[in-house]
């Protein structure tokens, strides 16, 4: 029995149309984050079977983790740096993931019509605003999809575009998903905007006293004129 865990029929479209596309809610440069792959199976009668994605080393991903999907088995291959690099917390670094692996199972894999996603997380992503990935789908009948075409600006896309990923912090916070500090020359500017509303309150408050005070002596006087 064919499984994909999510799978959706993708109805309305032409299996044609359909791209391994990638994508994430947090990834940004110098940041981490995790990074999802949406794998459609195009063909007509074999499912997808395997899924190797390259990941970019120059510069290197220093930390990369795979989510396990139900019926596949991932492999992390690793390539030696040369130079090392420094990671985050000063440490060095001599190998990275180069290779992403996924291979279902005896019996499952993605089924015509459906897709099946599958996730990355890692970092630091290098100060880029996009990052391509070359990608590599096997059928169960031996063929195989090779998403490693780059897409050129002005120019139609091509058969098979490897997928871009779009690196943007998000609203809000840091590179790192910190919130932003607030400096303690914007809080004395917004405390000071503060007092100087609350002063123009008090004076405004003080004249209308002072008003009603003047219009009740006019008229206390009016009386006494009058009376006289």
């Amino acid at each position: 029995m064919l499984t994909a865990a999510g799978a959706l029929l993708l109805a309305g479209t032409g299996v044609a149309s359909a791209h391994v596309t990638v994508s994430s809610a947090d990834a940004s440069p110098g940041g981490y984050g995790k990074v999802t792959f949406s794998v459609p199976d195009e063909s007509d009668a074999a499912s997808t079977v395997g899924l190797r994605i390259q990941l970019p080393t120059d510069p290197p991903l220093t930390s990369v983790r795979a989510q396990p999907v139900p019926g596949w088995t991932v492999t992390l291959t690793t390539v030696a740096l040369d130079p090392p690099v420094t990671s985050d917390d000063g440490g060095t670094v001599d190998s990275a993931v180069s290779v992403v692996d996924f291979q279902a199972d005896p019996g499952t894999g993605i089924a015509p019509g459906q897709f099946q996603e599958f996730a990355l997380s890692g970092g630091p992503f290098p100060d880029v605003d996009r990052l391509t990935f070359n990608v590599v789908q096997t059928y169960s009948d031996g063929s195989e999809a090779a998403w490693i075409e780059p897409t050129v600006d002005g120019q139609p896309e091509p058969e098979h575009p490897a997928p871009v990923l779009s690196l943007s912090a998000a609203a809000g916070t840091d590179a790192h998903g910190a919130a932003p500090t607030i400096s303690s020359a914007s809080a004395a500017a917004d405390d000071g905007g503060d007092t100087t509303a609350t002063v123009a309150l008090v004076l405004a408050v003080l004249g209308l006293l002072a008003g009603l005070a003047g219009l009740g002596l006019g008229l206390s006087a009016r009386r006494r004129t009058v009376s006289s």
